[in-house]
């Protein structure tokens, strides 16, 4: 990590402190006397559970580079927003650090709303581990029932591949099952080391599947983006969807799919 960084960093880190509100004093507390702005670095450390000589040489941009783990703390100790997590492991590491495998109940929230909006049309938000952590009521009727499925179930490898009814109602299941491997696999590159959960996900899916053992051996590469897929509705029919998938900025590796029929304006 070089000077320039460093400094950064720390100066960054002190600007969000000093917005940040201090903590409200225990009640029988004598009023404080301090005329420095926001929250005490004191404050700051003792959330982070490190000591406050080394947050104080953070901020003064001589602590070195904190690990992820170290620096995603003190991004909760300041209560950053996404956008400005993102900015602090950039000044850090150059990438997006820590990626979003789970939610808030307040960013859950505000997702749900998102998807709920996107309706009549199916819609779902993906973690970097692939689970699906929230859907609107068409994507459960048209794609996966998700809230009949135990939430560590709710993820769209296992579903492909381990689910008889997915792998029926898929018009060309192991044409999908290929490009959905080779943009997992894309994917793990594209947002850094793999997570535990992405490691648990491939070992678990390899003993189990062996179509999947032998696409993941393809060690292909690819991006589904945009695309049409072909699904055998609950009444019989098959409908071809239009699918996007996006990325969601203020939540780094979150991304966020829907279907659109593909020929016809009508509701699925």
């Amino acid at each position: 990590m070089d000077d320039f960084r460093t400094s950064e960093l720390g100066a960054f880190l002190r600007a969000r402190r000093e917005q940040l509100p201090p903590a409200e004093p225990s009640e029988g507390a004598p009023p404080s006397r301090r005329r420095t702005p926001g929250t005490r670095r004191s404050e700051v450390a003792a959330r982070a559970k490190i000591s406050v000589e080394w947050y104080t040489r953070l901020e003064q941009g001589r602590g070195g580079r904190p690990s992820t783990q170290v620096l995603d703390t003190i991004c909760d100790a300041l209560q950053l927003r996404p956008g400005e997590r993102e900015h602090a492991f950039l000044l850090a590491y150059g990438s997006g650090g820590v990626l979003y495998e789970d939610l808030s109940a307040s960013a859950q929230s505000h997702l749900q709303r998102l998807v709920d909006q996107l309706a009549p049309w199916p819609a779902y938000i993906k973690s970097p581990s692939w689970d699906v952590l929230v859907w609107n009521t068409p994507a459960a009727r048209v794609l996966t029932d998700y809230a009949a499925l135990a939430p560590a179930e709710r993820n769209v490898l296992r579903i492909l591949f381990l689910h008889a009814d997915t792998r029926r109602r898929i018009k060309d299941w192991e044409g999908e099952a290929k490009r959905t491997v080779a943009t997992f696999r894309t994917e793990l590159v594209r947002w850094g080391d793999r997570s535990a959960r992405a490691t648990t996900l491939i070992r678990e899916l390899t003993q189990a599947s062996e179509e999947f053992r032998t696409i993941w051996k393809l060690n292909e590469v690819g991006h589904l983006g945009e695309g049409e897929k072909t699904l055998l509705l609950h009444d019989g029919t098959f409908a071809t969807m239009r699918y996007e998938s996006l990325s969601l900025d203020a939540y780094r590796g979150l991304g966020l799919v829907t279907y659109t029929p593909a020929d016809s304006p009508d509701q699925p």
